[in-house]
């Protein structure tokens, strides 16, 4: 272990990119969740809602994570992971007022296009913005993010990922590359980057179809993804709060990571994509559900991949009291 997670009195989370728009649901009493077009009328953001004034939702993830501690009101705020493509990180943050002069850090959770492809935009609107007053953006990733991903299809068809910034990229975009396997603290303690998530259940054997690009240029299988990470916060009187983007590594092998990182700590919440959509996935929902139960969650926030058979199994087994799908533009109080 890295050291002690400080705890944070408030953790507030904008949901800059999503897969699923949704401002009509009822949402849970004891939740402090906003809906998108709530928090534009109560932010003075619109006097009226439109298409033109409202975000989209697209196959991919951001978040942006800001947590507040101490007399002081000490800030820290970290983007994970920048969605697809610049026009959604653009669109949306114009829309939602995002103030990416803010952004102190960057964290990447693994090495796909709908997380990355929008990070350069995102470091455009952060130096643009003045965030860091001109000085590079640290920049978490694993080192293996880097290479040349693809998908084999069912009909044995090999379609390319389009590759994510590298670091001489990153570099020369004003990013500050911090590239490391291991588990991190940062700002003094107030986040937690895992390292590679160990693989100890028996059904999450990751991505069906995933293959890689070896040394020697020929495609590979790929399917654990050992460059994924998860990000969390331990909130004061609450506990953890865990960001899953896709998990690979199976949502509930990142969640006893968690614990076993962090075993004084009570879990909280989870939050992400959970990759429990498409042939070869979709069956581990069952097992992914019921051990899900040991955990003793006060909330699961579905999104980005997770599939909505896997919603439907959540909300069958835990309630809507406590399984709240995201969706882009809502903002979150822990």
């Amino acid at each position: 272990m890295v050291g002690q997670l400080k705890s944070v009195d408030r953790v507030e989370v904008q949901v800059l990119v999503d897969n699923v728009t949704d401002n009509l649901s009822t949402l849970p009493a004891g939740a402090d969740i906003t809906h998108e077009w709530a928090y534009l009328i109560r932010e003075g953001l619109v006097t009226e809602i439109s298409g033109d004034n409202t975000c989209c939702a697209c196959h991919g993830l951001a978040l942006v994570i800001t947590v507040r501690a101490g007399d002081d009101d000490e800030e820290h705020t970290v983007l994970f992971d920048g969605g697809p493509a610049g026009y959604a990180v653009r669109h949306n943050g114009e829309r939602l007022a995002t103030d990416f002069g803010r952004i102190d850090a960057i964290v990447l959770s693994h090495g796909h296009w709908d997380h990355a492809g929008g990070l350069l935009a995102a470091l455009e609107l952060i130096r643009g913005a003045g965030g860091n007053d001109g000085r590079e953006i640290p920049f978490y990733v694993h080192p293996g993010m880097f290479r040349a991903r693809a998908s084999r299809r069912p009909d044995g068809q090999l379609v390319p990922y389009r590759e994510i910034p590298g670091p001489d990229t990153l570099d020369r975009s004003g990013a500050s590359v911090v590239s490391s396997t291991e588990e991190q603290l940062l700002f003094g303690g107030r986040y937690y980057v895992s390292g590679e998530i160990p693989r100890v259940t028996s059904y999450e054997t990751g991505f069906v179809g995933h293959m890689a690009r070896s040394d020697d240029g020929k495609w590979e299988p790929d399917p654990l993804i050992m460059d994924e990470r998860f990000l969390a916060v331990n909130v004061k009187d609450k506990g953890l709060v865990v960001f899953s983007a896709c998990s690979h590594a199976g949502v509930v092998n990142v969640l006893k990571q968690a614990v076993r990182a962090f075993p004084r700590v009570p879990l909280h919440a989870v939050m992400g994509g959970f990759h429990l959509a498409g042939p070869g996935m979709e069956q581990r929902i069952a097992e992914t559900v019921r051990d899900m139960r040991d955990f003793d969650l006060d909330l699961i926030m579905p999104g980005h991949c997770t599939g909505f058979r896997a919603v439907h199994a959540l909300l069958n087994e835990f309630g809507d009291g406590i399984v709240v799908p995201s969706a882009v533009g809502r903002f979150h109080v822990f």
